[in-house]
């Protein structure tokens, strides 16, 4: 297999249809390369011509050495790592190219940082600190896989730690707005009814409501004596690059006073609960529930991506949040993180400053 680095245009060209999320799309990307600390690289596996596996990295440089992360920490990524594209259908083929990608690609991210010393010059003391960190074995990698990716093997054979975690998926495919709801929990569907009895709206809107979602996720943050982390400039770059593909949906009473909102991002595969959705009760009836339902109604009608038919509900790895979204009658997915161990490694990333998804 031969592994190359390509820019966002060939990644646009070489990404799939489908199986992929949302973060892998080049706009996306964009938005990631732009505030994120370190460097973004893309990896591209080939079988002459063809494509058959693409991985987005950001590498960092830290006291500590070099991390190669997918996703980057600090950007509210849910999910990034490998996208597979193998020709072959048979099983024993697609388990050779993943084994294939996976061992070229780390020797690759290896080898373009021997390259980086190279362009310093080996003798300078940015290459000899390089250097040290090298040889002292503290490279720090990091992913959390996408969904479609379920076979983290071999990472572990790799000497990486591989551990689950999990998601929720509502699949809306060839479903019915009436039937969708029926699926649902007896309360989940009272909350609803209530809510539509109030004299509340939900309705997509533009930049500005986003932005009193990402305020309303700040507050609530604060709240709680946490830091939400994400600066609006990321948040606005993001929204404005995806286009289509990210919406907000926002709740407002009778006098267009701000209730609740949902930012909401879609791969070509799935809507991804990803900000806001913070509870939110008007005259005694949550309105959350109601703001869910728009958005599944709408993708149930093909909008607005028409090949959308899922809804990544996420947060299934907290128990206080997985009582709640249990009510949807959703299929629990499970996805993996890929990591490197040892007490150096947890050294490593809390210089990182890293936080687990």
């Amino acid at each position: 297999m031969r592994v190359e680095r390509l820019d966002l245009d060939e990644w646009e060209d070489h990404l799939p249809a489908s199986g992929f999320e949302v973060f892998h799309l080049p706009e996306a990307l964009a938005a990631v390369e732009r505030h994120t600390a370190g460097e973004l690289r893309l990896y591209g596996g080939f079988k002459g011509q063809q494509a058959i596996a693409l991985l987005p990295v950001v590498v960092r440089n830290g006291p500590l050495g070099t991390a190669a992360l997918s996703p980057p920490p600090g950007l509210a990524i849910p999910r990034l790592g490998p996208i597979l594209m193998p020709t072959s259908p048979k099983r024993r083929k697609q388990e050779k190219v993943n084994r294939e990608f996976t061992e070229t690609v780390l020797d690759r991210i290896r080898t373009d940082y021997t390259a980086q010393l190279a362009r310093v010059g080996f003798d300078s003391p940015v290459a000899q600190r390089v250097g040290e960190q090298m040889e002292s074995g503290l490279t720090l990698f990091r992913m959390l896989c996408g969904t479609a990716y379920g076979d983290p093997r071999p990472y572990v054979w790799g000497d990486l730690d591989v551990e689950p975690y999990f998601t929720y998926h509502l699949n809306l495919e060839s479903m019915t707005a009436d039937a969708v709801k029926k699926s649902f929990s007896k309360s989940l569907r009272r909350e609803i009814r209530d809510a539509k009895e109030l004299e509340v709206s939900v309705g997509r809107e533009g930049i500005e409501g986003a932005r009193e979602v990402y305020t309303d996720t700040v507050d609530r943050y604060d709240e709680q004596g946490e830091t939400l982390g994400l600066s609006w400039d990321y948040v606005r770059d993001l929204w404005e690059g995806l286009d289509e593909h990210a919406q907000t949906y926002v709740a407002r009473d009778s006098s267009g006073n701000y209730l609740s909102g949902i930012t909401v991002l879609y791969s070509n595969d799935a809507a991804y609960f990803w900000q806001g959705g913070a509870r939110a009760v008007y005259e005694g009836t949550s309105v959350n529930s109601l703001v869910h339902w728009h958005i599944i109604e709408d993708i149930v009608s093909g909008s607005p991506v028409e090949s959308v038919t899922t809804y990544d509900l996420m947060g299934a790895n907290t128990e206080r949040l997985c009582r709640y979204k249990a009510k949807f009658g959703a299929d629990l997915v499970p996805y993996y993180l890929v990591e490197s161990s040892g007490r150096t490694m947890d050294a490593a990333k809390r210089a990182y400053q890293f936080v687990r998804g």
